[in-house]
């Protein structure tokens, strides 16, 4: 297996304890009562903040992970994988596991920052790809 390809398999594992986590808040906040609920309606108890924010970053998780998946798997099929390659998909993992407690804890702008880093990152992938 490739680095680029562990690097991935790491991103998903990193992307299931984000949802285990966001999860289990979520079931302490408004309790398993509501999120195992079709959720027709909206709960009776308000999240925490930190929870609403843990949640958000799942869902960001889930719109990035796609993007360096895709990236990855250009760089692992046309064999092109480089130093280049390698660091930005490391830096990658590291980038998104920062953003997670950057959006718990509100970390501005850091987060914003930390989030165009794991972009770049995979612009970097699909850039490398196509030279």
């Amino acid at each position: 297996m490739t680095f680029e390809l562990t690097i991935l398999a790491l991103a998903g594992l990193l992307h299931i304890a984000q949802f285990a986590l966001a999860s289990y808040m979520a079931n302490v906040d408004v309790g398993p009562r509501y999120t195992t609920s079709p959720r027709d309606r909206m709960p009776s108890r308000e999240m925490r903040t930190t929870t609403a924010r843990l949640l958000r970053a799942y869902d960001n998780s889930a719109v990035m992970l796609p993007l360096f998946g895709l990236g990855v798997v250009i760089i692992t099929l046309s064999d092109q994988s480089t130093a280049l390659t390698r660091g930005a998909a490391a830096l990658y993992l590291a980038a998104r596991a920062a953003y997670t407690p950057a959006y718990a804890f509100g970390w501005q702008p850091w987060r914003s920052y930390i989030w165009l880093v794991a972009m770049a990152c995979c612009a970097a992938l699909f850039l490398a790809a196509l030279i």
